[in-house]
């Protein structure tokens, strides 16, 4: 994969800041929208070029305090991921965010100070991470419209959906009942804390809509994971999608099969297409995650891009990712919505990213791609009563992001005798491909269930047409053992570098970890993550450099940077100057890359790593770059912390 010098700018015609396609946006100066418009991760802001970006300095940083609210344990689930939203005058000019503890806060966005906050005082447990990542904002375009006609949307860790009016932080009292509603039927018959939200929801038209995380590997009925759509005004149920069908047909799912599993939910964020009355949910894989032999069939829905009619929550088509999953292959990112030169004409596309490091371009109104996708034949070995998918989709553009084999004699180690290991594990891995079935022996997985591409996503350039995503590299491994009658349902057990995870309803539990030597290094040669840029015209992969250091995580910190990639969560951001920032790194760094060549120009250390997805706005005649730095509960022994930093221009 070359590295150009410089990128052409193509006359493509991507979506721009229209009301054409996507509804009305704001001006470059607000971020109305989590992950800006059409998810693009994209500021048309100009005043920071790759020429001054080394000038960069912290103009302000906000502690939201939730870390001392926290009980130890809750500390060790929580992540600070927020995106906040630049609000328009007419909204109060306020920069908005959540707290992991589901609290908004208004900030001044010139000096950071705390103009208001709201807290629904959540009761948070510990199955699943304590996190939010955004807010949704809707500003009332009908005559005479009074108290709370811009309003901020909130879905809570413990299932409520909060309508708060923008300006004041006040709920609103005309939505549900006082200004929220709980999103949980009355006849669910599990935990409230197995379903939880973490990625903001979205308003398309009148409808506020939103998606949900569903508890992982407890169990093999797990809950629903429906996504449902409110009226943006009053709160009223207006409909629901479950990916499950209520019966089934025996080819995609079996009989009744919301008795045989759960989830197939939205967890990551939704987009949508105001103009074409569309909301496009990125499915995740149905339970039990890993075992499929009670829910035979391809699974439809599941693991796909569920094009809705966002005002009814009709099927107006679908695409699947990967059918019958057996490797906790979730759609984890955002869809991104542009419009791509096709024969003459422009047609409105998406493109998803996946944990496989594939990437699909297809028409936003059909669901066709619009570059060839290959059903592939895959293993078919598998556990005696497993009946896994003959074939998988593997687009033939752009080619993917990573290997689709690993053989022993790729093994990698920082000594002879930990690469000998290494080469040890391979060998003794199942490994027949992309999507080896797993069973009672080790079964290599690359990816592992972390991608890939993850929910950080990517972003895309309106004028250049480039596409810029992080990825991991780093393969894992994974086998069946049979259920531990002395195990809890949902148990997890950590051995050595492996987890023991208990699936109830099942016959198995699951173990699983990264392949890595017995120093804890990966088994394949280094970058372990990756920044990769995609021409939109073309479909080539323009350039492909490591993303991250592992100097600060080394046994003994380092004073100097190994750019040999780190594990990569988190998403960047990309700027109309050809500057893309990002954290999503294990080396509390913050970086400024120049989109045409992937090289760095400019790097802030941080308080934890900034596990979150930047965003940028104007203020005060300033461009301001917002990250939030709170570490993520997944990697141990990492810092925690609770802070939003800003940058600027010096002056």
């Amino acid at each position: 994969m070359a590295v150009m010098p410089h990128l052409r700018r193509w006359s493509i015609a991507l979506l721009a800041c229209t009301g054409a396609a996507l509804g009305p946006c704001a001006s470059a100066q607000t971020w109305t929208e989590y992950g800006s418009a059409g998810g693009r991760h994209f500021s048309a802001l100009e005043q920071i070029t790759p020429a001054n970006v080394g000038k960069l300095k912290q103009a302000w940083e906000y502690h939201s305090g939730d870390l001392d609210r926290m009980t130890p344990e809750q500390r060790k689930k929580t992540s600070f991921q927020a995106t906040p939203l630049k609000l328009p005058d007419s909204a109060g000019g306020h920069l908005v965010l959540c707290t992991p503890l589901s609290r908004v806060v208004a900030l001044d966005p010139v000096t950071g100070r705390e103009r208001w906050a709201f807290d629904p005082k959540i009761k948070a447990g510990v199955k699943r991470p304590i996190l939010c990542r955004g807010i949704a904002f809707w500003e009332d375009s009908a005559p005479g419209a009074g108290a709370c006609r811009s309003r901020l949307f909130l879905a809570t860790y413990d299932r409520r959906l909060v309508a708060l009016d923008a300006s004041t932080g006040k709920p609103c009292e005309d939505f549900g009942k006082g200004g929220s509603l709980d999103m949980r039927a009355d006849n669910d018959p599990h935990p409230r804390d197995e379903v939880t939200h973490s990625s903001p929801p979205i308003v398309v038209g009148g409808a506020v809509i939103v998606g949900s995380g569903i508890v992982d590997f407890v169990k093999a009925v797990a809950p629903s994971g429906a996504v449902h759509a409110f009226d943006v005004r009053s709160g009223r149920p207006l409909w629901s999608f479950d990916a499950i069908p209520a019966s089934g047909d025996g080819r995609n799912w079996p009989d009744n099969p919301r008795s045989h599993a759960g989830a197939a939910n939205a967890w990551a964020p939704l987009s949508g297409d105001a103009a074409r009355d569309l909301v496009f949910l990125p499915t995740s894989s149905p339970s039990p995650d890993y075992y499929g032999a009670a829910r035979k069939g391809d699974n439809r829905h599941a693991d796909s891009l569920v094009a809705l009619r966002a005002s009814t929550g009709e099927v107006v088509w679908s695409f699947q990712f990967v059918h019958h999953d057996l490797w906790d292959y979730d759609t984890p990112a955002q869809p991104i919505l542009v419009d791509l030169p096709r024969d003459g004409k422009t047609v409105p596309a998406v493109i998803q990213v996946t944990k496989q490091g594939l990437v699909f371009v297809l028409n936003r109104e059909t669901g066709v791609p619009l570059w060839p996708v290959d059903e592939v034949a895959v293993s078919q070995d598998a556990l005696p009563e497993e009946s896994p998918a003959p074939t998988q989709p593997v687009p033939r553009i752009p080619a993917p992001l990573l290997p689709a084999t690993l053989s022993a004699d790729q093994a990698w180690g920082l000594t002879f005798w930990d690469r000998g290991r290494c080469r040890k594990l391979i060998e003794e891995s199942r490994h027949h491909g992309r999507f080896t079935p797993i069973t009672e022996q080790w079964t290599l997985m690359l990816p592992g269930s972390l991608g890939g591409a993850n929910w950080g996503g990517a972003a895309v350039d309106t004028a250049r047409g480039v596409m810029i995503v992080n990825y991991n590299t780093a393969p894992a491994r994974a086998r069946m053992v049979k259920r531990r009658t002395e195990m809890k349902e949902g148990e997890v057990v950590i051995e050595g570098f492996n987890w023991h995870m208990g699936m109830g309803g099942t016959p198995y539990d699951m173990q699983m970890g990264m392949l890595v030597s017995p120093l804890g290094i990966p088994c394949i040669a280094p970058p372990w993550g990756k920044l990769a840029a995609l021409d939109l015209a073309t479909g080539a992969w323009l350039w492909d450099v490591p993303l991250g250091s592992i100097h600060d995580s080394a046994p003994v910190p380092l004073p100097f940077e190994i750019g040999w990639g780190t594990p990569t969560l988190g998403g960047g951001l990309l700027t109309a100057t050809g500057v893309f920032f990002i954290g999503s790194t294990m080396d509390r760094s913050f970086r400024a890359i120049d989109a045409g060549t992937g090289q760095p120009l400019w790097r802030s250390k941080l308080p934890a790593d900034a596990m979150a997805t930047p965003m940028s706005y104007e203020a005060g005649g300033r461009q301001f770059v917002v990250v939030a730095a709170g570490g993520h509960y997944m990697f141990a022994g990492r810092a925690k912390s609770d802070t939003v930093i800003a940058y600027a221009l010096a002056d």
